[in-house]
């Protein structure tokens, strides 16, 4: 027989390879989400689940498959068994209507559960999975729920708000009257623009999460961008209470998200953990690259660390690298609006332009080539232009060093450059905050000696700890914590700092195996 004939698609891995703001999860990945809980959870007709953040009502799915097989002595009537399921153990809240219906769809086989065609009769049309309109609460501009940018966010009816109700409210044991859920599970949305330049985007995911441990469950399992490990805008508090306290049993974490949702690149990688309340100790680590995993189980912080460093050769050179207690590099490094300048130009007419100010309340004259009364080069997006030294707003008097300039945009993920390549800003020379500067505290930098420190950034060993440091795009002067100062008199190789600083052949066929040249 034509196997054709007998494949029969599953509509919600269809509906989760197709590319989304928030991401849908596969079938396949929400079962290994669930995996990791106790099974004996999908044996017991008192256990609840609740989704928080549902989308196609995968995992409320799922889960009912493994409740109807696991509860079959329990409840031997399967009917009364699936009305059981459905109404006292079964709970979401969508993030839209869309999806609540979707969800609906998924779960009760109608997106009306209180319709003929729903498999467990309801009341009223939501059944147990519920959606309200929410507004965001606007103060001074922004969200004080989840920080959504009023500019971008507070549109028209017809228009989505993504306002999510479950973390839109102080205490998010009132949605539920206090009921007590034994395992929060989902895949929240992961971001939303914040009104700035270009792509600029907040963080959220981790809200959810937040919002999870107020209703203090037994069990949390999310899949979310893996960034909030190590870097991530505005997660360092989040961070350290997640890895700090010990509860996090089993964490699985891809390198490439393109391995957990196909089609879709999320920089710097997915994960997904187990989260256990009565649980305190080391971690389960499954690391996933290109296939290949790798388990280990230690903790999540190491001593030195205030990130979760992600593979076992990564924390032995880490290691290594800290036991010589040398200088960071993170000290001669400056953010963007070192100089005063935002990166916003205005080109007006001819060589006449205007740059903005780091503070965005006033605009400098500038010109496209060097005139007499612009004299001093600035190294902007794409190019170069030209400024009065007058019209230098901070650090003016840096401007006679030599600098190293590194692009503030990086090319996070093993594989890649993982950060822009750096460039040598000369004498009489400024910059927009395309770029961070590099520069000795207190002293001026001679040619020589950025030549080198140039060369050196360059380096594979290098970019190496940049990415043991960050996972994400954003390159700031904190991601070169981990990279120790050297003598710059004198340039640097790969292979002169694997031996300097003892590394093993593989851990040096990892690094060389992991980090692009870069030319």
């Amino acid at each position: 027989m034509n196997n054709r004939l007998n494949y029969n698609p599953d509509v919600l891995s269809c509906l989760a390879n197709l590319s989304n703001d928030e991401v849908l999860t596969p079938p396949q990945l929400a079962n290994q989400v669930l995996d990791l809980l106790p099974q004996e959870l999908f044996r017991s007709p008192d256990t609840k689940f609740l989704d928080p953040c549902t989308k196609s009502g995968v995992f409320l799915r799922e889960i009912a498959k493994r409740l109807i097989v696991g509860l079959a002595d329990v409840i031997p009537d399967l009917q009364e068994r699936i009305d059981h399921i459905m109404h006292y153990q079964l709970y979401g809240i969508a993030i839209t209507k869309l999806t609540s219906m979707m969800s609906r769809r998924s779960l009760y086989c109608s997106k009306d559960a209180s319709g003929k065609y729903s498999i467990s009769h309801f009341d009223d049309a939501d059944g147990n999975i519920r959606y309200t309109d929410i507004k965001h609460t606007w103060v001074q501009g922004k969200c004080c729920y989840c920080g959504a940018s009023q500019e971008v966010y507070d549109r028209g009816e017809d228009l989505e708000s993504h306002a999510y109700e479950f973390i839109h409210t102080e205490d998010p044991n009132t949605l539920y009257n206090n009921m007590t859920f034994d395992v929060i599970i989902g895949n929240p949305p992961y971001q939303l623009g914040d009104g700035g330049n270009g792509a600029s985007a907040l963080p959220i995911y981790h809200t959810f999460i937040e919002q999870a441990k107020k209703l203090s469950p037994r069990y949390m399992a999310f899949i979310v961008p893996s960034r909030w490990l190590n870097g991530g805008r505005g997660l360092d508090d989040f961070r350290l209470r997640m890895l700090e306290d010990g509860k996090i049993r089993v964490l699985h974490d891809y390198f490439d998200s393109k391995e957990c949702f196909s089609g879709v690149e999320i920089k710097g990688g997915v994960c997904y953990f187990l989260w256990e309340k009565d649980y305190k100790g080391d971690c389960d680590v499954y690391s996933h690259n290109q296939g290949n995993v790798k388990h280990s189980f230690r903790p999540l912080l190491e001593h030195g660390a205030e990130i979760f460093i992600r593979t076992e050769e990564q924390v032995s050179i880490f290691h290594k690298v800290i036991s010589k207690t040398e200088e960071p590099l993170f000290d001669w490094l400056n953010a963007g609006r070192f100089f005063g300048f935002h990166t916003k130009i205005n080109w007006t007419e001819g060589i006449k332009g205007e740059i903005q100010s780091a503070d965005g309340g006033s605009f400098f004259p500038i010109s496209k080539v060097k005139t007499k009364e612009n004299g001093v080069k600035v190294y902007i997006h794409g190019g170069e232009c030209w400024i009065s030294k007058d019209n230098i707003p901070r650090n003016k008097e840096r401007i006679s060093s030599y600098k190293v300039l590194i692009p503030r945009s990086g090319n996070p993920g093993f594989g890649n450059t993982i950060i822009g390549k750096p460039k040598i800003s000369e004498p009489d020379t400024c910059n927009s905050n395309t770029y961070m500067v590099a520069i000795p505290p207190s002293r001026i930098m001679y040619e020589v000696e950025a030549t080198n420190l140039c060369s050196y950034i360059k380096t594979k060993f290098v970019r190496f700890l940049v990415a043991t440091k960050t996972s994400t795009q954003s390159t700031p002067p904190d991601a070169f914590q981990f990279v120790p100062l050297q003598d710059f008199s004198k340039p640097w190789t790969d292979e002169e700092l694997y031996k300097k600083y003892n590394l093993t052949d593989d851990e040096i066929a990892f690094i060389e195996s992991m980090i692009r040249p870069m030319e």
